[in-house]
């Protein structure tokens, strides 16, 4: 996503920098200065309603819950707090399916499908 200009702020208490940018320990340690658009949450389902409660203090604006992150707690929770959710997606897969980067035959699992739609003209 780096290569599409996106800004990827990681989030790990046990690494101090990844892909070339400082990791912080958790949501609320990223400076004030930072905007964060999207909480992008890879962790197990049991995790996600702490990570949605995170994202509604920071003020971010979406809570995406990766492939097999699903948990209906946090998506009210994110809901709740204004935020807008995406659950059982890949944002890098979503990005290429509407934006360009998939071939035309795309990416098809048993649990999505990321073949470009015919309506969609790049």
């Amino acid at each position: 996503m780096q290569d599409h200009g996106y800004r990827i702020i990681p989030v790990n208490p046990n690494y101090e920098e990844i892909l070339g940018e400082t990791c912080y320990p958790s949501l609320e340690d990223i400076p004030e200065d930072i905007r964060v658009d999207i909480v992008d949450v890879f962790q197990k389902p049991e995790a996600a309603p702490a990570a949605a409660k995170s994202a509604v203090a920071i003020g971010a604006k979406v809570l995406w819950l990766q492939i097999g992150v699903i948990n209906e707690e946090a998506k009210a929770i994110a809901e709740e707090g204004g935020l807008e959710v995406v659950v059982d997606r890949c944002v890098k897969i979503e990005h290429g399916r509407l934006l360009g980067g998939l071939n035309l035959f795309g990416v098809t699992t048993k649990v999505i499908s990321a073949k470009r739609p015919r309506w969609l003209v790049y």
